[in-house]
């Protein structure tokens, strides 16, 4: 049965997004702009766990994902907003572990942040080699664990557990818990579920590819991808897309063995993202880089690839300050989370030395 539904699905999905695959798009046009009531502004950093916000949620260990582990809560997320700062009316949906400091940046840009418990932890279980032949295997798995839509035989993820879901009851708990924050501008007009026009889904590595395989599905304001997407050997990157093209960003190191081995820049040109500019080496271009949405880093590492791989997302221990103690990368940053969609680079031919079959050794 699921996999007719899944067929079913796939052929409603592709007559809709194939309508918006070509390109790039104008901006959303705006809501109401948001605007705080608070006494008192100040930084809020807000926790609860996903098993006491929603009864209908469960565990499911066979892909380890439990509400404790080593009898400590394993389920509780995250939120932050900073009401001193003039809202941009966008909630940042971070797909890995809590982020201090990447939810202190994006909230100095204006943005609101979550950070939701949901069935991720399947990847190191169900990440096969040799690669299935199916080459949409993990597309599958990460589609139904982000959006609850019955696509995989390999998991049984019901939507409640899904990172849809469970970012939309995060919100309803904060809409009652932090009244000061607005977080009621991101429901949509039914209350049943969040206005993902307003959403930036971003994460890290696993978080930057299935960040990047649900803003395929799901329209969202930005996809923001950290070293990442990677699933090298599949194809689900070229798909139809319900997020325009122009509104997706990444960012990498060049000593990252995602980078070094093709999978980001492989998965780049399957997004469409050589059409808004060539690959931008931070390093040596300033703000706003050429407009392009492929960023990337040759950044001192001491040649450690497993350090290039982190390097690029904030991190309070190891993200380099200047001698003011500004992030280095903040502007960066700042870039990838706020620059306007519309401003797109000039397009270029995918680089010829991208190896786009990556199955073939």
């Amino acid at each position: 049965m699921k996999r007719t539904s899944y067929l079913r699905w796939v052929v409603g999905a592709l007559a809709f997004a194939v309508l918006l695959r070509s390109g790039t798009d104008a901006a959303t046009p705006a809501a109401a702009p948001l605007k705080y009531s608070d006494p008192a502004p100040k930084a809020y950093d807000l926790s609860a766990r996903a098993s006491e916000i929603d009864p209908r949620a469960q565990p499911h260990p066979e892909i380890d994902f439990l509400f404790e582990k080593n009898g400590k809560p394993a389920d509780t997320e995250r939120a932050a907003v900073d009401t001193r700062v003039s809202p941009q009316g966008k909630l940042v949906v971070w797909l890995m572990g809590y982020n201090q400091s990447l939810f202190e940046r994006v909230n100095s840009y204006g943005l609101h942040a979550i950070q939701v418990s949901y069935a991720n932890g399947w990847f190191s279980k169900l990440n096969k080699e040799p690669a299935p032949a199916d080459e949409q295997y993990l597309g599958k798995i990460r589609l139904e664990a982000t959006t609850g839509i019955n696509a995989s035989d390999a998991v049984e993820i019901p939507v409640p557990d899904s990172m849809q879901e469970r970012a939309h009851q995060f919100v309803k708990w904060l809409v009652k818990s932090n009244p000061q924050g607005g977080w009621a501008y991101f429901l949509n007009a039914d209350g049943n579920g969040l206005d993902w026009t307003k959403v930036i889904i971003c994460g890290s590595s696993h978080g930057a590819t299935s960040s990047a395989r649900f803003a395929l599905q799901q329209r969202v304001d930005r996809c923001v991808m950290f070293c990442g997407p990677r699933d090298q050997y599949e194809s689900w990157q070229g798909l139809p897309s319900a997020t325009p093209a122009n509104r997706f960003f990444g960012y990498s190191h060049t000593l990252d063995s995602g980078w070094s081995g093709d999978h980001y820049p492989r998965s780049w040109i399957l997004l469409g993202l050589n059409k808004f500019g060539p690959v931008v080496n931070t390093d040596e271009a300033k703000p706003p880089y050429g407009n392009s949405r492929r960023l990337i880093t040759s950044a001192e590492v001491k040649g450690d690839a497993n350090r290039a791989h982190g390097y690029v997302t904030p991190n309070a221990k190891s993200s380099p300050r200047d001698a003011s103690g500004n992030y280095v990368q903040d502007d960066v940053w700042r870039y990838l989370f706020t620059h306007p969609v519309e401003a797109v680079g000039t397009p270029v031919q995918p680089e010829a030395a991208t190896r786009m079959n990556l199955r073939q050794k």
